[in-house]
């Protein structure tokens, strides 16, 4: 089992500067290489406290300068808010700086004060995506970018020219049923950020197969990757106590970012599904939202959390597993704490499990390009 390191950069209500966010952030970051993780991963967001980080791609090129071996995540770049040739050359760039160690993960926003701080239409945002998407991958792989229904884009090189294919290394986040077809018909993975029950986890995997099987018909279909808010602690009263109201506190800053209890939320085009997040939100509140929530994060003893994530790789079959410790803003030395447990008691036992290991990136070899009007 792949085992990442993520680091989300939250300062709810500005309890703290945000530059000591980002310094103990990056201390913790640094801890995952000697700790024995496979990669370091972090988000995308702008604007507000729910997590700062703006330029995934700039943080991960630093991560990739301070260690050796590690793979660097996005989780994810939200590509509607970028224009895909800079978001094409950026992630070449960041391959070459760090020798094929990037894996790239995709996704298309769901908060509109980011939409909207970006004077962009959110009811765009799936027709955007698919768009940029298909640029970028086709781009990684070509060496050039062109064509796009909206933007009909000039063929131009991406220089560095990229070396690595990133097939196989490329996934998107899914919560939608539609969203799920989307990345089949891409052909990228799955990348999981629990949201909803695992058994309806499992219904958008048959309906993920089931379209894969038609648009890329024998090709194998890529292990998903799964993050997770993790609270660890050899007592299990305190490990549920604290877990529980971090993991909760969490939920609280999305479900502010996101505006999720909002008479908007989920009425933009393509994104029909949310509106049953909100439906469910109005009744059960949002501290019956946030208690759901937390039912689906690995919490508890580190047997009890070993337990957890042997249920959701069954019903998953995921060959990775992103780990975030630090959230809520909880005290420093208690994100700590929870990472060293983590990484003492299952870690070990995570990259002993018999899964698939993550492709290696294949070689490009790419003819010597002509940029053509």
């Amino acid at each position: 089992m792949h085992v990442g390191y993520a680091s989300l950069f939250q300062n709810p209500y500005d309890a703290l500067t945000d530059r000591e966010v980002w310094q103990q952030e990056l201390r913790m970051a640094l801890l995952a290489e000697p700790l024995g993780f496979d990669s370091v991963w972090t988000v995308e967001h702008h604007f507000t406290d729910y997590t700062m980080s703006p330029d995934p791609v700039q943080w991960l090129t630093y991560i990739a300068g301070k260690t050796e071996r590690v793979k660097l995540g996005t989780m994810v770049i939200v590509l509607p808010w970028h224009d895909p040739v800079r978001v094409a050359e950026q992630i070449s760039v960041l391959d070459h700086l760090s020798d094929g160690r990037m894996i790239l993960g995709l996704g298309r926003g769901l908060g509109r004060v980011e939409y909207d701080g970006f004077r962009l239409d959110m009811n765009e945002a799936r027709e955007t995506f698919v768009e940029y998407a298909e640029m970028v991958i086709n781009g990684l792989e070509n060496g050039y970018v062109e064509g796009g229904a909206t933007l009909n884009q000039p063929r131009r090189d991406i220089r560095p020219r990229p070396f690595k294919s990133f097939k196989g290394r490329t996934y998107a986040a899914a919560v939608s049923p539609e969203s799920v077809e989307i990345m089949a018909n891409l052909g990228i993975g799955m990348l999981v950020i629990p949201q909803k029950p695992w058994e309806v986890v499992a219904k958008d995997f048959e309906l993920y197969y089931q379209t894969w099987d038609q648009v890329n018909p024998g090709v194998p279909r890529p292990k998903p990757l799964c993050g997770g808010f993790f609270f660890v602690d050899e007592n299990e009263d305190r490990a549920k106590t604290l877990g529980n109201q971090y993991v909760q506190a969490y939920y609280h800053t999305a479900m502010r970012h996101y505006e999720m209890a909002a008479e908007h939320f989920g009425k933009a085009k393509g994104y029909d599904f949310y509106a049953n997040v909100g439906k469910f939100i109005d009744r059960h509140g949002l501290d019956g939202a946030a208690e759901a929530f937390a039912k689906l994060m690995p919490i508890g003893t580190p047997d009890q959390v070993m337990d957890q994530l042997r249920y959701i790789h069954g019903v998953i079959d995921n060959n990775g597993v992103m780990v975030q410790t630090s959230y809520a803003g909880m005290p420093w030395k208690e994100a700590e704490r929870n990472l060293r447990c983590f990484a003492e008691h299952c870690l070990p036992q995570l990259k002993a499990w018999d899964t698939d290991p993550l492709g290696e990136p294949a070689d490009l070899d790419l003819p010597t390009l002509a940029t053509t009007d």
